[in-house]
């Protein structure tokens, strides 16, 4: 089943989704394999195609992420936050952004499936030139995987704080990712979300963000 969504329709109402995901309905392989085959049709440097997908279903195996992930996320959610003049839309949704984000590290174990999109490489030395190169060949396939999700009433987040703190090497270990010769790109839950009416965001003003011909 997919939504019919127009690509405006489409790209303006991608979310972060984390309390609205159903952690009680099941996800049909088929499902994310259909996404992950649109996700391949991504641009990648070089055409390398570099990437790797590794989905986890298995409860004990969900559950030993998520406390990695929830151990550097608590250590995140108490460090002072970024602050915003009166008036900034940003201001007016961190709550509602802090308590969506505390409920999926709450229930992290419970998605139906986790995804962590790897790219061949190791970028902790790599000069800004080689880590755009890298990102820029994985970051577009897993931005289409989540649109195609969407697309078929399915959500996700973009996470990354079970990379902290040796944590990507603990799950490479856990999953065995060649860590040495693999970087991991992030963690994402997959579930149906609990319906299918989202909305643009508020954002900045572009006017606040454009620059013609110079800063």
């Amino acid at each position: 089943m997919t939504l019919h969504l127009s690509a405006d329709q489409l790209l303006t109402t991608t979310r972060s989704v984390r309390k609205r995901l159903d952690l009680d309905r099941p996800v049909e392989r088929s499902v994310v394999e259909e996404c992950l085959e649109i996700a391949l049709q991504a641009p990648t440097g070089s055409n390398r195609q570099g990437w790797h997908w590794v989905v986890v279903e298995d409860a004990e195996t969900k559950a030993a992420i998520a406390e990695i992930y929830r151990s550097n996320f608590w250590e995140y959610r108490d460090a002072p936050g970024p602050t915003f003049t009166p008036g900034d839309a940003r201001a007016q949704q961190a709550r509602r952004v802090a308590d969506s984000a505390d409920s999926l590290a709450d229930n992290f174990e419970r998605v139906p499936m986790m995804l962590i999109p790897c790219i061949r490489g190791r970028l902790d030395d790599a000069d800004v030139s080689e880590q755009a190169g890298a990102w820029g060949s994985i970051l577009p396939a897993v931005w289409s995987f989540m649109l195609a999700l969407r697309e078929r009433g399915l959500g996700s987040a973009w996470t990354t704080l079970h990379l902290p703190n040796d944590g990507e090497r603990r799950v490479a270990e856990l999953l065995g990712i060649p860590f040495e010769r693999v970087t991991q790109a992030g963690l994402f839950p997959i579930a149906y979300t609990i319906g299918t009416d989202f909305r643009p965001a508020r954002r900045r003003p572009l006017a606040d963000v454009l620059h013609w011909d110079a800063w």
